[in-house]
């Protein structure tokens, strides 16, 4: 475990690829807290923006993916609990919502991981 635990974004794939499929999506997602899970391991707290964005979506009532609600939502959490990270990982998989994020974070200054073993903690 690390002295200083580190708030990092989980950026990956979520709708990408997955032509709005519901299970699809859910699958996306799974890999997503697979890799949040190995943050949690090493010692720091992970964060997938979807844990934020779907809970809210449904209170606005978002009706499908890409409506206008989802459209104010989704990746503008994102690029909100960005400023707070410590660093994201960027996981696999095309999105350009999670290259939206990286895009961000190297304009902020904030490390982008791409592979598990880069991220202190996790070898």
């Amino acid at each position: 475990m690390n002295d200083k635990a580190l708030i990092i974004l989980v950026a990956g794939p979520y709708r990408s690829g997955t032509n709005d499929d519901p299970v699809l999506m859910e699958n996306n997602l799974r890999k997503m807290e697979e890799a949040a899970l190995l943050i949690f391991r090493a010692g720091h707290i992970p964060v997938v923006g979807e844990w934020f964005a779907l809970p809210l979506l449904k209170v606005a009532g978002s009706k499908y993916p890409g409506d206008a609600i989802y459209e104010e939502i989704s990746y503008p959490i994102a690029r909100r609990m960005i400023t707070r990270a410590d660093a994201i990982w960027r996981i696999e998989g095309a999105s350009k919502g999670a290259d939206g994020d990286v895009e961000k974070a190297h304009s902020l200054g904030i490390p982008v991981y791409y592979k598990a073993e880069d991220i202190p903690g996790i070898s």
